[in-house]
């Protein structure tokens, strides 16, 4: 969200941000929040004239009572005092409820108007327009035909979709033995590694109130992403982003703490709405999964740093479990609102000869800050508001894909990585069962 004052006195740099964001349907919301803010100033002042003369006012009536028992026609002029004050009473309420109306209007508004994107966004309408920026590590194109996901994984005894499926419906999924394994040996050793980047581990919330999915996340995303819990103020995370960011709402920081660095695990749940291809089903794209975070809460002039270092602690756990990777810059049209700038991680995939989705970093600039009331008192005693990062350290079971297609061998073995092999009881290689 950005600073109503900063819309005020630069609508143009507004707009054309807009623009470049191909949402020109809210153009017409800069100039509508403008106005509704000259309104609400216009009240306040008025509002805080009225409350300023009650008590001039009231002296006078006192003044003019006291008159009024050697001179009665000064009773005549209290009395005209008093319906004044009582006049300007029933004005102050009005101004009150108003303001009350034009605050929760320009905040309506406020909330939808996308926050500035950083210069070297590529401009762009839609994923498409995304661009390459740099490969890591050599894709390997392997000379025998490497099967579905969840064919791998099954040749493991490794998943059960259709249990799953009776239990909870699509979406959902059953990991087992050495791929369940697997599956929380790559969470634990993403864990380790960003505690010895220096991140501070943590286990957040799994649901939060509806405040703070409004001081995380736009609208929109909200609606395709969170489930509510029925009858209460809770939603399900989507990330554990949501709960750490959502950690420092209505706090002030000292300034001695930043940047705080902090990894967290959760479940994460989403709606996952709309068709989706065969490459995407399995558990490519599901309503339940596991993921270890990193976000960063730091000053501004930090938080370029931050990003870059962030995607690169991406890049070098990937490496280290031997899958190659590359860097795709976000374009302007697909930054999420809330996005000052974003890149993705994607991971090689063998047997769809090209890259996919594995990990997200994005930049949030103030704006999640600003919406949470997030505060950094600095040494000289002023305010001002952090800025916040996060970045997907390991999201698995889609990790897994990008893992066992990379790893595995022709006669369906999948070789483990020198770095995981701790956290599979020391395995150097997974047997498949059939």
């Amino acid at each position: 969200m950005l600073d109503i004052k900063f819309i005020r006195e630069n609508p143009e740099i507004v707009k054309e941000n807009i623009k470049k964001k191909f949402q020109d349907a809210k153009l017409p919301l800069v100039d509508e929040v403008i106005a509704l803010d000259a309104q609400r100033r216009a009240a306040i002042v008025e509002a805080d004239n009225l409350r300023s003369s009650r008590n001039t006012l009231s002296k006078q009536i006192g003044m003019l009572m006291g008159q009024a028992k050697k001179d009665p026609s000064k009773l005549q002029e209290a009395e005209a005092v008093k319906a004044q004050v009582k006049a300007n009473a029933d004005r102050l309420a009005e101004l009150e409820k108003l303001e009350v109306e034009l605050d929760e209007a320009v905040r309506k508004i406020m909330l939808v108007i996308p926050n500035i994107i950083d210069p070297s966004v590529p401009i762009g309408e839609s994923d498409e327009f995304n661009v390459e920026v740099e490969r890591f590590g050599e894709p390997v194109t392997p000379d025998f035909e490497i099967p579905y996901h969840t064919q791998i994984m099954e040749s493991f005894n490794g998943v059960d979709m259709d249990s799953a499926g009776r239990v909870s419906g699509n979406g959902f999924y059953y990991l087992v033995g050495d791929i369940a394994r697997l599956h929380s040996g790559v969470l634990a050793y993403a864990r380790d590694f960003m505690i010895d980047k220096g991140f501070t581990y943590c286990i957040p919330p799994f649901m939060i109130h509806g405040n703070v999915v409004e001081g995380v996340m736009s609208q929109t995303e909200m609606d395709a992403m969170m489930y509510k819990i029925e009858g209460e103020d809770l939603y399900l995370i989507g990330t554990s982003e949501h709960s750490m960011i959502g950690k420092f709402i209505d706090q002030i920081i000292p300034e001695s703490s930043l940047p705080q660095t902090l990894t967290s695990y959760s479940p994460c749940f989403r709606k996952e709405k709309g068709a989706h291809g065969i490459e995407e089903r399995g558990v490519y794209r599901i309503h339940q999964f596991e993921k270890q975070e990193m976000v960063v809460v730091c000053k501004p002039e930090d938080s370029m740093n931050w990003y870059e270092k962030m995607w690169r602690y991406s890049v070098e756990l990937f490496r280290s479990l031997d899958i190659p990777v590359r860097q795709l810059e976000c374009c302007s049209g697909d930054l999420a609102d809330l996005k000052v700038k974003s890149c993705d991680i994607e991971a090689w995939s063998p047997r769809q000869q090209k890259y996919f989705e594995v990990c997200s970093c994005s930049n949030l600039g103030d704006a999640q800050a600003r919406r949470l009331k997030v505060r950094i008192k600095g040494a000289d005693g002023k305010l001002y508001l952090p800025h916040t990062l996060n970045n997907t350290v390991v999201a698995p079971p889609r990790m897994l894909i990008a893992f066992l297609e990379n790893n595995l061998q022709a006669d369906g073995s999948a070789k483990i990585p020198v770095a995981l092999r701790p956290y599979v009881g020391g395995k150097e290689v997974l047997t498949p069962c059939k």
